[in-house]
């Protein structure tokens, strides 16, 4: 025979037990994925493909941080790219159309790729609701390391000008 509990309201609703709360992951300190890709118009697919290393880790997709880290090391080797075609290429406006190009579609890839992925991850899982990270030092890194890549780039155009002119 089964006893009744008739202290409670037989209207009230059943009560939940712990086992039945929902459990929200706790988000680590991420740099906006989507804030990290419209930065890298300005500062080249190597800035947001970083920040996106960085985030990934963060959330502990290793595997992802690993893909990251090749599109961060492949923007390099293209930045050093473009410096060479420039000393290749005997018109300058042929060198810097083609870079702007091999850039252009070389953002659009990455983005496509891989770049929306994160964003979407990071929305399915938090939402809005993660805690954001500054941007005022991975920025004045940027700005830094653009002025350093001109003035390297400056600097070989003029030695290599300097040494054919002999």
């Amino acid at each position: 025979m089964r006893t009744v509990d008739m202290t409670g309201s037989p209207y009230a609703p059943p009560a939940a037990s712990l086992a039945d709360t929902v459990r929200v992951p706790v988000a680590p300190p991420l740099w906006n994925p989507n804030a990290a890709a419209n930065w890298s118009l300005l500062f080249t697919p190597a800035f947001g493909a970083f920040l996106h290393l960085l985030n990934w880790r963060a959330l502990g997709e290793n595997d992802r941080a690993a893909s990251a880290k090749a599109w961060f090391v492949i923007s390099l080797v293209l930045l050093a790219m473009y410096v060479v075609l420039g000393l290749l290429l005997p018109d300058a406006r042929t060198a810097d159309g083609i870079g702007r190009a091999i850039g252009f579609v070389y953002l659009i890839v990455w983005y496509v790729s891989t770049a929306r992925s994160q964003a979407r991850y990071v929305k399915d899982k938090f939402g809005g609701a993660y805690p954001r990270k500054g941007w005022t030092r991975p920025l004045l890194i940027a700005l830094a390391a653009m002025v350093g890549y001109v003035a390297v780039s400056a600097a070989i155009g003029f030695v290599i000008g300097f040494a054919v002119s002999r």
